[in-house]
């Protein structure tokens, strides 16, 4: 066994994936092609709820290179799911506009997609609701927030704290639908074999989508088999099953042929999922210095008839400030739409953009520097539970940013800076995201001559795990990365959680540590040789983690930006963007970098231009392409910086880290919202901050 002393975790190693992607070689989920492998095209509901009466397939069967047309009528049946949604081609019901009413196989794509253009569905229409308002009389309290937090938490008397409060902020924020759109579309290649099942999906957990699909087909989960070595973005959209993942996978069963079907831009605005729409009511009470008496944060979101997806928008206010009243609620109603799923930083990204932009405009009300404003709300404990912080650097992130981006000295009048044609200003935002870790098993092998092997079901969705994990495994092994080879994406090796939730260099990486440190726990019994067959070492974390110690676990940052806002035109540029963040042991500086700027730029897309418009009449968004929905491009993005500040936390997993994937989205576009202020005088509490706003 030969060991090394250099460490290899916390430096800026180039990706490991690198080569196979900027050649070609890295091959995505549509790019399998299995032998007699056929193409399927699905066709959606023209309406927004009500029933099939009639389907006509006599024209589309009689189309060159069809196989077949598969619908409610003769599709295979499915066993019951929780997830109604995932009952593709089992009912007559239309829930939303979009909806898969059937689907077509064919020799070739375009066949197939010729084909289902001539598919004649008959509808029986009925009156459809697609609208989120507060009061609507739907509305109701779920049971729990994604993924299991309380629906409501109240301490103390907030609403007689709010009515004795000398200064008070009370205000409505909203936030549109949103579009994940990551840069490579949806697609599945569905395998039937026997009794087994294949699919090549693009996917952010393999494990947890092979265990969701074995039992609508009535199989254990041994007998399928998901495979994603390369996964073009996800953003969320990708952690959870969706339909177009069945529907694939029926219309093999059916044909008797591998199936390939790829999930268009436009069709991913109705079956891939989405950020709910919320309206949330910021009340803010505090004592004249500023210091706060009572917080109350209410939500209102959708999601679909067929199934309950509830984001957690106002958990992220019961960790940020000290309050002794406080109150934070969700309700819900169910509307005639796609159902809504995890979209970067669920929760945190809508609900940090109310509760920052209320601090701001209680700094205003104060007389107080926005900085210094929530230095003051610092809280000891976890203001909800009282449980003690892991690590909170919160202050020292706001400090460090507030040095970095210039902001002392800042005259807080706003509508006085011009510089030519524009107004200009500048504002912050704090934010925060939970550092978890889910249970995963690893393996290690060990080969003559001294390679290892490392096995795991995780999935690198363009962040850079398959070149974390291979830091993290060559220092626990006291090897270089050269000699280590890291197999993620099979839902044939260790199971492994997902890639969401910022969780998954914690989860996957305290997996590989434990693995690592038996394999030479195991060389060393054996005098450091490897036998001629190797030798190998399993770890599962179920126990640790069941086990790990109480605390209140989250990532902190601050956010700085700096606008331009035309006088003619309202156009607004964000001129400079900052962030600190502390976020436990940096793995990478390279792809920490990426990641936190990565989320930065969403979190201005989602200030400046990101909304789905719901055409209310059809019940369908009318903006679904990239043609008309908006994300910036190289244009848009002038100055951006992401910093970190040291943060040592023996209280989170072998590698001191928290996850940073989310955390850049939460808190960018308050920080936005609060500079167009204070260039203009003009708070703008519905985003995105759109010209016409401003103008008007």
């Amino acid at each position: 066994m030969t060991t090394t002393g250099t460490r290899y975790v916390g430096t800026a190693l180039d990706r490991v994936d690198a080569r196979e992607k900027v050649t070609g070689q890295a091959t995505y989920a549509y790019e399998n092609r299995p032998r007699d492998l056929v193409y399927a095209y699905p066709v959606q509901a023209a309406i927004a709820r009500g029933e099939i009466v009639h389907v006509g397939v006599d024209a589309v069967l009689k189309q060159p290179g069809v196989i077949a047309a598969i619908w409610q009528g003769n599709a295979p049946r499915l066993a019951p799911s929780d997830n109604a949604e995932l009952a593709v081609l089992q009912s007559r019901r239309v829930a939303y506009r979009g909806q898969y009413v059937a689907v077509v196989v064919a020799e070739t794509y375009e066949d197939a997609r010729e084909a289902a253009g001539l598919m004649q569905v008959e509808y029986a229409a009925e009156e459809h609701d697609v609208d989120l308002y507060p009061g609507h009389p739907r509305m109701y309290r779920p049971d729990h927030v994604n993924p299991s937090f309380p629906t409501d938490v109240q301490r103390g008397d907030p609403d007689a704290a709010l009515a004795a409060a000398p200064v008070t902020v009370d205000a409505v924020y909203t936030t549109p639908a949103e579009h994940n759109n990551p840069m490579e579309p949806h697609a599945t290649v569905a395998v039937w074999d026997g009794d087994g099942l294949t699919l090549y999906d693009s996917t952010q957990g393999a494990s947890s989508l092979r265990n969701t699909v074995a039992p609508l087909f009535g199989m254990p989960p041994a007998q399928v088999r998901v495979i994603c070595p390369y996964v073009g973005g996800g953003f969320g959209s990708k952690g959870r099953s969706h339909p177009h993942v069945v529907l694939a996978a029926l219309a093999a069963k059916q044909v008797g042929r591998p199936v390939k079907l790829a999930v268009t831009r436009r069709q991913m605005f109705a079956v891939t999922g989405y950020r709910t729409p919320t309206v949330q009511r910021v009340r803010l009470g505090a004592e004249a210095d500023g210091r706060l008496i009572a917080i109350t944060h209410e939500a209102c979101e959708q999601s679909s008839t067929l199934t309950e997806f509830a984001e957690q928008s106002t958990v992220a206010t019961r960790v940020m400030y000290a309050a002794p009243h406080r109150r934070t609620t969700h309700r819900l109603v169910r509307l005639d739409v796609p159902t809504p799923s995890w979209m970067r930083a669920p929760g945190e990204a809508p609900g940090m953009f109310a509760l920052e932009s209320a601090m701001d405009e209680l700094a205003s009300a104060c007389g107080v520097d926005p900085v210094e404003l929530r230095i003051r709300n610092e809280p000891d404990s976890d203001p909800e539970t009282g449980v003690p912080f892991s690590s909170r650097n919160l202050v020292a992130c706001l400090r460090e940013g507030a040095l970095r981006f210039g902001w002392q000295g800042r005259d807080p009048e706003p509508g006085i800076r011009r510089r030519g044609r524009m107004l200009v200003g500048t504002g912050m935002a704090a934010s925060t995201y939970p550092a978890y870790r889910a249970a995963s098993s690893a393996s290690v092998r060990a080969a003559p001559g001294g390679r290892y092997t490392v096995r795991i079901a995780a999935a690198d969705i363009g962040t850079g795990a398959r070149t974390i994990l291979t830091q993290i495994a060559a220092d626990a092994l006291h090897t270089s990365p050269e000699l280590v080879e890291v197999e993620i994406g099979d839902s044939a090796l260790p199971k492994a959680s997902l890639a969401g939730g910022s969780m998954g260099s914690a989860s996957w990486g305290t997996a590989v540590v434990r693995a690592c440190e038996k394999l030479v726990e195991e060389l060393e019994r054996g005098g450091g040789e490897v036998p001629p067959g190797g030798v190998q070492a399993d770890a599962d974390t179920r126990e640790e983690i069941r086990g790990q110690a109480k605390f209140a676990r989250h990532a902190f940052g601050a956010q700085f930006a700096e606008v331009g806002v035309d006088t003619d035109t309202g156009e607004t540029r964000v001129l400079r963007l900052l962030g600190v963040f502390a976020a436990g042991r940096i793995l990478n500086p390279k792809t920490a970098r990426s990641q936190l700027v990565g989320g930065m730029t969403m979190g201005l897309s989602m200030a400046l231009l990101e909304e789905s418009i719901m055409d209310r009449e059809f019940g369908d968004y009318l903006n679904n392409d990239l043609a008309q929905y908006q994300i910036p491009v190289n244009a848009d993005i002038r100055d951006i910086q992401a910093y970190w500040v040291d943060e040592d936390d023996p209280h989170l997993n072998p590698m001191g880290s928290k996850g940073i994937g989310e955390i850049g989205i939460v808190g960018t576009a308050a920080a936005i919202a609060n500079a167009v202020h204070h260039a203009t005088g003009v708070r703008i509490r519905d985003l995105p901050i759109r010209l016409d706003k401003l103008v008007r």
